[in-house]
């Protein structure tokens, strides 16, 4: 269908602007003394990380070796049909078994930080049903210590996504209140085992995206939903996404307070949340979709964060939802509003938003669950940034920046670690300049958020390695590291030389690396003085 004038106006203004960003060159300079440059990884997927339709990554391996018990996503990703071409991370990066080698891959990077996720069953095999395991203590331990050891700050989370089955079994895991003192207790163990050397905590990764897929969805374990967002054999998704969500809230609170009342004196560290953090811009100027594409930001962030940092749930949610939302009591409500020290702020996602109350939605978007709004990568045919491997993330630099904005002005400007961001491809190829492009363009767009006074502290891409991208398998690649799954060789793609070029402002190799592709780059080098603390 041919394009009318100012649709054809509209592409080429996004085109252009694409152009600009994607050329505009980024250092290490640009930067703050003391900034944190990492990579991210999870325990379950073997090294990636996820977002809405999103992905999260596992990279342990070792599935039932080292007293590690049965976790949900051992069950579900054997169950047919639910992983693409059947993976499973039963093996994965066999993070498990070579974690020194990965520890040097990344000081030959140049990082200064590293975040990884603790796995709950490898800790607590049974939950609180069982015996603290200690050959799990015993890895996690050696993890951090190698990083220390190569000047490797580690930021640690306690949630990614997996679960001691057991914990299911027996009660429902999110859907029952009693996962919050099951929380808490696996919480305390990491804080007295690792705290002395772990600074940076964070609770629960992605809440909202486990939330989404777990229970409207049912894409994720436990597999629940109801139609018409999903074909399940249980499930309400209309009021079960509600009920894990205030679960998944005070969880974070009850670990959080036993850290900052019992640990964080004594081992002055700080403790947040890593959510996703889509932005969402309205998909027409009219007051209609400019009220849509603020339900969307409370629907998926706000939702969130609103009672960790203001006590309650935010209006757009509760006029929405009404008397299903529950409410906080005014104890939980004074203590929530103290438990969180930053945000993480895990970014791959801008879309438009489109009113569903006044307007008829077809595709989506016509239920209170989702904020009577409907949200797509595309307006009037034309998409909103490059395609990537994911049917709904798209290469919006300068999404990044606003939502970095929409998260200072909404929270006081509170300390902000950008935890995850990268771009997935289906290419095996080491030859990823897109990659490159991908994230010059995205650090060039948190520079300027930085420099309009956003206390952003850190950047981690996901992910130093390909790894078990959740309900993808390992068909989806977001690694600076290619890994062959057969031989488990790591081996450096372009971004990975550029990703260490830029850490060490080596502007001369960094762009040789794009004139020369094939060139022999050296690899290794000192030792990161990294900071390993910065003053909150």
């Amino acid at each position: 269908m041919e394009k009318t004038p100012i649709q054809f106006f509209i592409s080429l203004i996004i085109v252009l602007g694409r152009v600009v960003i994607c050329h505009t060159e980024i250092s290490r300079s640009d930067f703050p003394d003391g900034f944190f440059f990492g990579t991210s990884t999870s325990a379950y997927q073997a090294c990636v990380l996820t977002v809405l339709s999103l992905v999260s990554r596992w990279i342990e391996g070792a599935v039932s070796e080292g007293g590690k018990g049965v976790n949900n996503w051992d069950v579900f990703t054997h169950i047919q049909g639910n992983i693409a071409s059947g993976d499973n991370g039963d093996v994965a990066d066999n993070h498990y078994h070579v974690y020194k080698d990965d520890v040097e891959m990344m000081h030959s990077l140049g990082v200064n930080s590293y975040r990884f996720s603790i796995s709950w069953a490898r800790i607590l095999p049974r939950g609180r049903f069982g015996d603290i395991n200690p050959y799990g203590i015993e890895f996690y331990n050696n993890l951090i210590d190698e990083l220390l050891l190569k000047g490797i700050a580690p930021f640690a989370t306690l949630n990614h996504f997996d679960i001691p089955q057991e914990l299911e079994e027996r009660y429902g895991s999110w859907l029952s209140s009693l996962i919050q003192d099951d929380f808490a207790y696996f919480a305390e163990i990491c804080f007295r085992s690792f705290g002395d050397r772990v600074k940076y905590w964070m609770t629960i990764n992605e809440p909202n995206v486990y939330v989404k897929f777990g229970y409207l969805k049912g894409q994720y374990p436990p597999g629940r939903c109801s139609s018409p967002f999903g074909n399940c054999t249980y499930g309400d998704s209309e009021t079960e996404p509600i009920i894990a969500t205030h679960n998944l809230i005070l969880s974070h609170l009850k670990a959080s307070s036993i850290y900052k009342i019992r640990y964080q004196p004594k081992q002055g560290g700080y403790i947040g949340i890593a959510l996703n953090c889509p932005m969402y811009i309205p998909m027409t100027d009219t007051e209609m979709d400019r009220q849509a594409a603020k339900r969307a930001m409370a629907f998926d962030v706000a939702w969130y964060l609103d009672p960790l940092m203001l006590g309650d749930y935010p209006s757009e949610v509760r006029n929405c939802l009404g008397n299903q939302l529950p409410k906080f009591s005014k104890a939980e409500m004074n203590m929530l509003k103290d438990s969180l020290d930053f945000i993480g702020v895990n970014h791959y996602i801008t879309l438009y938003a489109k009113d569903c109350i006044h307007s008829a939605c077809d595709l989506g978007g016509s239920h209170a669950i989702e904020g009577f709004v409907y949200t797509s990568g595309e307006r009037n045919g034309i998409p909103i940034g490059e395609r990537t491997g994911i049917s709904r993330f798209f290469v919006v630099p300068d999404g990044l920046e606003k939502i970095i904005g929409y998260l200072k002005a909404r929270y006081n400007n509170k300390p902000m670690f950008v935890t995850e961001n990268g771009i997935s491809s289906l290419d095996q190829t080491t030859e990823d300049s897109k990659r490159i492009e991908y994230h010059k363009s995205y650090l060039a767009a948190l520079a300027q958020a930085i420099r309009e006074g956003a206390d952003v502290r850190g950047y981690f891409v996901w992910s130093l390695m390909d790894n078990f991208e959740w309900i993808y398998g390992y068909s989806m690649r977001f690694g600076l590291h290619h890994v062959d799954y057969h031989t488990m060789k790591r081996t450096p793609r372009l971004s990975a030389i550029w990703y260490k070029n830029f850490l060490t402002n080596d502007i001369q190799t960094d762009q040789s690396v794009s004139k020369n592709p094939t060139k022999d780059h050296n690899f290794h080098v000192t030792k990161t003085n990294a900071t390993l603390s910065s003053s909150f």
